[in-house]
């Protein structure tokens, strides 16, 4: 029986993220979607106003005992750029913000260390703004949202920007990929 985890991250923009965990080993779902903001049930169009606090984020269900959370992070980290605030590439505004929303202390305790690991290591020269935060109420993103990579591959967006943080998930961590069949 899976001992099903949940961990809901922002890193830019929802669609790079959930192409990646959706192509990673023990992960049961992926769901694109906000959190973090003040007013329920936000629409898209009221996230990318940037008034609403929300951030895009992905939710993912993980089985622990195959991928741990902090996997989870590790590949976070690698695939979107921590040391940017309230950015991811051409990606402006507060909902493309860095923030790890965490639902224990367990799961606060492994960011804080991961974050406390990463800068002790100076992979970045600047510094880690990524946000640690409580879980709050997570919002479904529409339907056109969610497996936007896998039904989009040859939209512009998708072939400039999430495809290479795809290719660079595979790459690094080709141990972690999904079992075909």
């Amino acid at each position: 029986m899976a001992t099903q985890e949940i961990a809901t991250l922002g890193g830019g923009c929802f669609w790079c993220l959930e192409a990646v965990y959706d192509q990673m080993e023990g992960v049961l779902s992926v769901e694109s979607g906000y959190m973090g903001g003040a007013r329920p049930n936000p629409t898209y169009h009221d996230v990318c106003t940037g008034t609403t606090g929300h951030v895009e984020v992905v939710q993912v269900a993980f089985d622990s005992e195959i991928t741990t959370y902090r996997e989870i992070l590790e590949v976070f980290f690698a695939i979107h750029d921590p040391t940017s605030l309230d950015r991811q590439g051409n990606d402006s505004g507060t909902q493309y913000r860095s923030v790890i929303f965490y639902r224990s202390d367990a799961q606060k305790t492994v960011a804080e260390d991961m974050i406390r690991e990463l800068t002790a290591e100076a992979v970045w020269s600047d510094p880690i703004v990524t946000e640690l935060r409580p879980a709050s109420p997570f919002y479904i993103a529409e339907d056109y949202h969610q497996e936007y990579f896998a039904n989009n591959p040859r939209q512009p967006y998708c072939s400039f920007v999430v495809a290479p943080k795809v290719r660079k998930f595979r790459e690094h961590f080709a141990s972690k990929l999904r079992k075909k069949g």
